[in-house]
Parts: C-alpha cells; structure tokens; sequence
C-alpha cells in the first residue's frame, strides 16, 4: 500500500484503501500495522486531526481490528 508522511510525533506515514477501509500506519519506530473496515471520514479526521497520535489512540485503536505487517 502507497503511504505518504504526515508531520506527527508517533506516526511517520500514513496510507489508506478506499476500496476496503484498510487504513496502514507507519509509526516513527519502524512498525507498521494495519487496520481494517475504517471509514473514509475516519480516514479524512486523521489528516485533519492536529495530533495524529492522539487520533490514533482515541479514535482507530479502540475501535478497528488491527494487525502488524
């Protein structure tokens, strides 16, 4: 999956497919997970969101099944 960076402290780079809600997020230590079913507005809040981590924690981690690549 395509990812671009975003400016976050956690997060290096983000990607995303519309087709199937797969939301992939390269964090700062080199890890990279996947999370599934995420809604493109999801989506769209986490680029707009002004800490992407703090997104992350309280918006996709809670809610979305998730799996390291």
């Amino acid at each position: 999956m395509r990812r671009r960076p975003v400016t976050s402290t956690s997060v290096r780079s983000v990607g995303y497919d519309m087709s199937t809600g797969t939301l992939e997020l390269e964090y700062v230590n080199g890890s990279v997970y996947r999370y599934y079913e995420v809604p493109q507005p999801t989506y769209a809040g986490l680029l707009a969101a002004p800490s992407i981590g703090n997104y992350v924690n309280t918006e996709i981690k809670p809610y979305f099944d998730f799996a390291e690549v």
